[in-house]
């Protein structure tokens, strides 16, 4: 049996390098020697000998036999689940897989509203009609909360024909609700939990993190293993530990969705990841959340920043991952993106993402208390130098009463769609996606009534300078419905 220490993906890789093969089979760049010369001074030339292309000796993402079997039996056995699967397209690819394993066309899915836009298109390939719950707003913390285990009872309650439940935790945020009394309720009714835990890949390895899906008892989970941990970007892992999905159909699922030409440099990194995770995890997380924690509390002694705590969040019902540090930056005068752009430009610090209210910083196994350090400093200068004017922003989501006319895959494939003045939308049934940033919560999806509410709501925002994702026009006056 193999130990975690072992990494037999990425040592079979290294093995062939040192065999120096000379190719005749895709990519063809041949082992580095057409790359431009300028990348190739850049990067070395080592790492192209890992771009090869499926052959035995490296085995193959859809029909493991040999090391990369070996390689996701250490990644479920490292997570403790049934079944482990490597992704090369991302996460997203991994939420399209969990409503295509566990639904079929037609079926109905409780999801909250907030949850990721890959899931617009996970519900657009499997055929299943959304139930939507609206997520809860604080708008002391200006954050958006995911949902809680009474609104997926209430929900259940409601729609008992519902084939599985899903939900998003940890969100950006860092917060986690309470997966393990949410997967009570759905096993009770045996309907099925997926859990996108994409920013959650690092919470099995150590103590002092909030519960993983894997641990809840979650029947499908999928993490982003690049966000947390080292692996490469679009690195990610489907988890299965289920007695109500069938395995064989996620394995068939996972197959369709992905390249039959995945980079091996890619399933390295996700090989490694697991191993240095299991190894070192807790060590190397002592020191992130060390760091983390300093940072909060410097920050909430700045004058115009401030950084919730995990005794805050815990008050609401939820925990807190604590290496995410989100910065309410609304007593500068000033919003999120404006702080993120001068970080960017004037201090060459990137945060992952922001919004009028936040900035939200992602900490994983690779900081240091240095990164923190130079982020607290650059908060202080911007402090002293920029002066914002008060701004009167809310956080506010409309009332969504989320009446699903079509399904939204009907709507996808059909060309009967028209455009309309806001002022004439009201009761027509949505054909588009509309997310105004903030709150990052879909006002508009295909298939759902459109109400007079939706329709002020969106033209408010026209008014306003709010960036809205989806909208086909220069200016927010019309949408796309489906005609009669």
């Amino acid at each position: 049996m193999l130990k975690q220490d072992k990494a037999p993906l990425f040592e079979t890789l290294m093995g062939h390098v040192k065999k120096r093969v000379t190719s005749f089979h895709t990519p063809g760049h041949k082992n580095g020697r057409g790359i431009d010369r300028r990348l190739r001074s850049f990067t070395g030339k080592n790492v192209y000998y890992f771009d090869v292309t499926v052959f035995p000796e490296v085995d193959s993402l859809h029909d493991p036999t040999g090391p990369m079997k070996k390689a996701q039996d250490l990644l479920a056995k490292a997570y403790e689940v049934h079944n482990s699967f490597f992704l090369v397209n991302g996460s997203s690819c991994g939420n399209m897989a969990m409503f295509l394993s566990a639904c079929n066309p037609g079926d109905s899915v409780i999801v909250s509203r907030n949850a990721h836009r890959s899931i617009m298109s996970s519900i657009i390939l499997s055929g299943v009609w959304p139930i939507w719950i609206k997520p809860k707003i604080d708008q002391n913390l200006d954050i958006i909360f995911d949902s809680t285990p009474e609104q997926i009872e209430e929900a259940i309650n409601q729609f008992p024909e519902a084939k599985a439940v899903f939900i998003t935790s940890p969100t950006y945020n860092g917060i986690t609700t309470d997966l393990k009394r949410i997967a009570e309720i759905c096993h009770e009714k045996d309907i099925a939990l997926l859990v996108d835990e994409a920013h959650g890949a690092h919470l099995k390895f150590h103590n002092d993190f909030p519960i993983s899906a894997v641990d809840a008892g979650a029947d499908l989970c999928v993490q982003s293993v690049h966000k947390t941990l080292s692996a490469l970007s679009q690195g990610s892992v489907l988890h299965y530990n289920s007695n109500l999905i069938d395995l064989k159909r996620v394995k068939k699922v996972v197959s369709l969705l992905q390249t039959t030409s995945p980079n091996y440099l890619i399933l390295a990194s996700i090989d490694l990841a697991r191993r240095q995770a299991v190894q070192f995890g807790e060590k190397s997380f002592d020191k992130v959340i060390q760091a983390a924690e300093y940072g909060r509390k410097k920050i909430n002694q700045l004058m115009k920043y401030s950084c919730f705590t995990r005794q805050e969040i815990k008050k609401h019902g939820y925990d807190l991952d604590p290496t995410k540090l989100t910065i309410n930056v609304t007593r500068t005068g000033f919003s999120g993106y404006d702080i993120a752009n001068i970080l960017a430009k004037e201090y060459n610090i990137q945060v992952d993402c922001a919004d009028i209210f936040n900035l939200i910083a992602i900490m994983g196994i690779g900081s240091d208390k240095r990164d923190v350090k130079e982020l607290i400093e650059a908060l202080k200068d911007i402090e002293k130098k920029y002066h914002g004017h008060e701004q009167n922003w809310i956080l506010e989501i409309p009332s969504f009463p989320t009446e699903m006319v079509m399904m939204p895959r009907d709507i996808f494939l059909s060309a009967k769609t028209k455009r309309v003045p806001l002022s004439k939308a009201s009761g027509q049934i949505s054909a588009q996606t509309l997310t105004p940033y903030p709150p990052g919560i879909p006002v508009l999806i295909p298939g759902e009534r459109i109400t007079q509410e939706i329709c002020d709501y969106l033209s408010d925002l026209s008014e306003k300078d709010i960036r809205v994702s989806g909208q086909e026009t220069d200016t927010l006056r019309t949408v796309k419905v489906v005609k009669e």
